[in-house]
């Protein structure tokens, strides 16, 4: 008896249904317009926020933390100082850049501030770092010794200012950390997302909201 040999179907050979290769080229170039309009969608929101952020730069993103007793800012020219300075009666000036004696930035704010009368501090912050307790007590400290009003500023006006003015509200404005917390927020340019390191203002004000430092160190 001669055996049949069947054969299985051949591996070269194509397994897509009738019409299967066109629908699936359809959804491919589905997937690529999708992956287009996000990009683009992206690439949208990425000019604006930059705009927004290039807007404050340009326009000193000066704001009220408590009329007549706190401000905030980004680097300011020394004109722009004198000005805020006259037209707020600013009495102390919270540098978080840290001292820079020689560069322009840092030679024409102090020229502003001693042409005023106007005490100036240096207390360097980095955005990109959780604040130590120490760190934290010693800008409570500085918020409570320092003449008002107060004009805070670091080089955006929006993380280290942000941060310090959270404080602010929470420790001396008596308001609720949600409502603190708002002084990091992207209103005024304060981008935490997408692997920004900046997020560590954010987990530093965290922390001080959840071990009650405020509290301790005005006490």
């Amino acid at each position: 008896m001669v055996g049949r040999v069947v054969s299985g179907p051949d591996p070269r050979a194509s397994t897509w249904p009738a019409g299967g290769k066109a629908q699936a080229g359809t959804y491919r170039a589905r997937a690529v317009q999708s992956l287009k309009a996000f990009g683009t969608v992206v690439g949208v929101a990425a000019a604006l926020v930059g705009a927004w952020a290039g807007y404050l730069r340009l326009s000193g993103n000066f704001h009220v933390v408590q009329q007549g007793v706190m401000y905030r800012s980004a680097q300011l020219s020394g004109d722009q100082f004198a000005s805020r300075i006259r037209d707020n009666g600013i009495r102390s000036i919270l540098n978080l850049r840290g001292n820079n004696a020689g560069t322009p930035w840092y030679d024409d704010e102090t020229a502003a501030s001693a042409a005023a009368g106007v005490m100036h501090v240096d207390y360097a912050i980095s955005a990109r770092r959780d604040l130590s307790d120490r760190q934290v007590r010693d800008i409570v400290a500085l918020l409570r010794e320092l003449p008002r009003p107060i004009l805070i500023h670091c080089e955006a006006g929006a993380d280290r200012s942000g941060l310090v003015s959270a404080i602010y509200e929470l420790a001396f404005g008596k308001q609720p950390a949600d409502e603190a917390a708002r002084q990091l927020s992207f209103r005024f340019g304060h981008f935490p997302w997408l692997g920004s390191q900046t997020v560590a203002m954010d987990r530093t004000f965290e922390r001080i909201v959840s071990e009650g430092l405020a509290d301790k160190t005005t006490d």
